[in-house]
């Protein structure tokens, strides 16, 4: 076998099958859609909850709670990640967070939290801090430094309206 034989006798494009073209084809008469029926007009087509005419079970189950599509997604960091991937005198910011890898999904605010132990002093720069991350940083030398995020409904409408396409 050679390169120039690789896509011999591949067609790219696959000819449409032309139904309702007469008895001989196999594809005439009712050209395959049964007879009558909705299935069987022109135009018809079925939601994504049909389910040949019994209740959908859409319908069967009741809603429960709500979403709040303006809450915060707030994302949390453990004192014991900062510890192993930073060094001794180092900045912490949202920034290096991302780089680092500990914020991967999408979130408004970053929240640090106290599991594990802090042995580096080290500047945190986040939105919120738990009381047991706070203390643990101030005890290890490191300064906590809040970053106040203020959001428009304006931008937040716009947000919304990126998220839905």
């Amino acid at each position: 076998m050679s390169l120039h034989e690789i896509n011999q006798g591949v067609q790219k494009n696959k000819r449409r099958q032309r139904i309702g073209r007469g008895t001989g084809s196999g594809w005439g008469k009712t050209s395959q859609r049964g007879h009558k029926g909705a299935r069987s007009r022109a135009g018809w087509s079925n939601r994504a909850t049909f389910q040949g005419g019994q209740t959908p079970i859409v319908r069967h189950v009741p809603k429960r709670g709500f979403n709040n599509m303006w809450a915060l997604t707030v994302t949390g960091v453990n004192v014991k990640d900062l510890n192993e991937l930073f060094n001794d005198g180092d900045t912490v910011t949202v920034e290096t967070l991302k780089e680092k890898g500990l914020c991967k999904r999408r979130f408004d605010e970053v929240k640090i939290l106290g599991d594990g132990e802090l042995t580096k002093k080290l500047t945190v720069e986040a939105h919120r801090f738990s009381a047991s991350a706070k203390e643990k940083i101030e005890k290890a030398g490191g300064t906590c430094n809040t970053i106040v995020r203020i959001t428009t409904v304006a931008e937040k409408k716009e947000e919304a309206k990126k998220a839905k396409g």
